[in-house]
């Protein structure tokens, strides 16, 4: 994340409350609003293990 309370921490890491927070508020445009809109989406649904693959996947590289 590139600003705020959770600056330096990556956005699939980032908590529901504030993921939910931030979309309330209104998502940035773009790119980072679109991530963000992403992330929100997985993980409202229950779908956490599908950014755990990812993590994964990219780690054993």
């Amino acid at each position: 994340m590139p600003f705020g309370k959770h600056k330096g921490v990556l956005i699939c890491d980032l908590p529901v409350h504030y993921l939910e927070w931030i979309y309330s508020k209104g998502l940035p445009a773009g790119k980072m609003g679109m991530m963000l809109a992403t992330v929100y989406e997985i993980k409202t649904n229950g779908m956490h293990s599908i950014l755990q693959s990812v993590k994964n996947a990219v780690n054993s590289k």
